[in-house]
């Protein structure tokens, strides 16, 4: 069972997502419409999984991440969006989104996200992966033309820090075949290890280093 919290300015979205989730054997410790008090809440609540709509009338989901990181560390987003602009899933886990689900995906996605980040695990399905691929790699670059849409997926994945074993839960693929991948990549990158993997993410642009 998990602790959620809902960011949703649609009351009907929050009632219904509220039904789903507690039949699921979850329980709903707050919501809200709105960031500044959703940020307030979070602040006293400790370690939940938060679902979180990015468009929020006037206001936006990723003023929320941003703080979030600063103010509530330990709350672990799930953006539950109608948004599928790769542009968008790129911010969102820039900013610290553990999960991305559109809100077409059945409740069963739904739930499998909320059970997978309940666990200390990240949740990306394969087409939320595919548009984070898309919003972070620049077309035209030769070395990154060099590598399939999976190979991408793995690249964007280990820059932000994540283990053989997290980006395997992400992405439903053993360890072992992401070690393979992860070695195929550093081949076809000319990069040795991790750390040059990471330089090379920081001079195209994939990962931001410009904020303290």
């Amino acid at each position: 069972m998990s602790n959620l919290y809902l960011v949703d300015d649609h009351t009907l979205l929050r009632d219904g997502l509220r039904a789903v989730l507690e039949a699921a054997g979850h329980r709903v410790v707050g919501e809200s419409a709105d960031p500044t008090p959703a940020l307030a809440d979070l602040r006293d609540l400790g370690p939940v999984v938060v679902l979180l709509d990015l468009h929020l009338g006037q206001r936006s989901g990723f003023e929320l991440l941003t703080e979030l990181q600063r103010r509530a560390p330990e709350a672990r987003v799930i953006v539950l969006t109608m948004s599928a602009q790769p542009r968008h899933v790129a911010e969102a886990l820039r900013l610290g989104a553990v999960g991305y689900v559109l809100k077409g995906s059945p409740a069963s996605e739904l739930l499998g996200a909320v059970e997978a980040v309940g666990k200390g695990q990240r949740y990306l399905g394969s087409e939320v992966a595919e548009l984070a691929v898309q919003g972070l790699t620049a077309p035209g670059d030769e070395a990154l033309d060099t590598l399939s849409v999976r190979e991408r997926q793995i690249v964007l994945l280990v820059v932000q820090g994540q283990s053989s074993a997290e980006i395997g839960r992400a992405l439903h693929l053993s360890p072992k075949t992401v070690d393979s991948y992860r070695s195929r990549i550093m081949s076809k990158l000319s990069t040795p290890d991790v750390p040059a993997l990471v330089r090379f993410a920081i001079r195209k642009g994939l990962i931001d280093v410009g904020n303290p």
